[in-house]
């Protein structure tokens, strides 16, 4: 049962949403960052958005992603992003083993957070964009 399994505090994870390409081809795109000098195995991921637009409710379907293994002090791109889901909260549940012991942490970007002026340079990626530690 998950009850009887004890989860660490995460250190040394960061998420990123950025924008990838030039000024007249942007896109965006989400990073998962290991800053830990350990690799990370079996990383699962979750991806959903939800919240309400003009009044009404809106969610996004549940996007899965797996990870064999993220190499210490390295990173990977999880996925695509539209910019018309930054107006939901965009949540993205990490999970991953560090030797035999499981880590589990929600990174939520919430709605209205990924906005230029929010914006600051993130050295891991050499790119723009908005960081969770």
């Amino acid at each position: 049962m998950k009850k009887d399994i004890k989860f660490h505090p995460v250190t040394g994870v960061k998420m990123a949403i950025v924008k990838e390409g030039k000024a007249t081809d942007e896109s965006w795109a989400v990073y998962l960052i290991n800053k830990n000098l350990i690799e990370l195995e079996t990383l699962m991921i979750t991806a959903k958005g939800y919240g309400e637009v003009a009044g009404e409710a809106k969610k996004t379907s549940v996007m899965r992603h797996m990870i064999e293994k993220l190499e210490a002090t390295s990173i990977a791109r999880v996925e695509a992003i539209d910019p018309a889901l930054f107006l939901l909260n965009n949540e993205f549940w990490v999970s991953y083993y560090i030797l035999d012991q499981i880590f589990d942490k929600k990174f939520i970007f919430v709605a209205g957070s990924v906005q230029e002026k929010h914006m600051t340079y993130i050295p891991e990626l050499d790119m723009q964009g908005i960081l969770h530690t």
